[in-house]
């Protein structure tokens, strides 16, 4: 994680070296937000690309330089195994970004990967939407289609789901970031798992006033940023570059977006 103190002040010791200007710590926060989703969002597109390198053989292997790693590392913290809730009056499984599961950490779903399935062979489950009752048990990994597949596969008696096999669908449209997870999952299972990726927790510069009205930044109420260590060059320079536009300073625009693009550069070569 990156300190958030240690952005704020390298951000105000570059911007008043030579008095260009200021920045509150509520603007501080809003660009410091803006940035670590930018940041966030470029992993899945430069992923995917660094992914085609590494199927083609074309990536550095050796521990500490292959890049490909390195951002599935950056990727890791926001990788989370949440559970789901039934829901008996919808007849589905979903997890709220609002009221997540007691002793669990509130989280905002960005991306839904593999669902999970849980079947006990000593508990028959009823539904709705499921008419056979659970016999062999075990955890199997839920295929998720939409609506409309879902209807047509359920039909063919080769293709109907079963609890090695279990099929899901969402009422919830179509899965995109920040939605409320909602599946309907047949044939009916014990309890189900999600795994996804979760969204940054916004960072907070938080202060308190000192003697004088100055800003004292205070700890017990700071959000660090929730990117890897070796985004913090990155992060400064881009919130420089918003900085330059908010003080109106062409120049400070001009040296942080070099820097930026020459760190994109060096991150993708």
């Amino acid at each position: 994680m990156v300190n958030v103190n240690t952005v704020y002040q390298t951000v105000l010791q570059i911007l008043n070296k030579e008095q260009r200007g200021y920045i509150t710590p509520a603007e501080f926060n809003n660009l410091a937000q803006q940035v670590q989703l930018e940041i966030f969002e470029s992993y899945f597109p430069d992923g995917n690309q660094l992914n085609r390198q590494n199927q083609n053989n074309t990536q550095n292997d050796t521990q500490y330089f292959n890049i490909f790693k390195n951002q599935e590392e950056k990727i890791s913290p926001f990788v989370k195994d949440l559970p789901l809730t039934y829901d008996t009056d919808q007849d589905g499984w979903s997890y709220s970004q609002n009221t997540p599961p007691a002793g669990e950490m509130l989280f905002q779903v960005y991306w839904v990967g593999e669902i999970l399935s849980t079947y006990n062979s000593s508990s028959s489950q009823s539904s709705s939407y499921s008419s056979s009752a659970s016999t062999s048990g075990g955890n199997y990994i839920t295929q998720l289609v939409s609506k409309s597949e879902y209807n047509k596969i359920i039909r063919s008696k080769l293709t109907a789901p079963t609890e090695k096999y279990p099929l899901a669908y969402t009422d919830s449209g179509v899965l995109v970031p920040g939605f409320d997870p909602y599946f309907k999952i047949f044939p009916l299972p014990t309890s189900v798992e999600m795994n996804c990726i979760v969204s940054p927790t916004n960072p907070v510069w938080f202060y308190r006033l000192g003697i004088q009205g100055q800003y004292i930044a205070n700890s017990s109420g700071s959000v660090n940023f929730t990117l890897h260590n070796s985004e913090q060059t990155n992060i400064i320079t881009r919130i420089l570059k918003y900085a330059g536009v908010i003080i109106n300073d062409p120049t400070i625009i001009d040296v942080a977006s070099q820097e930026v693009a020459q760190v994109e550069a060096n991150e993708k070569s």
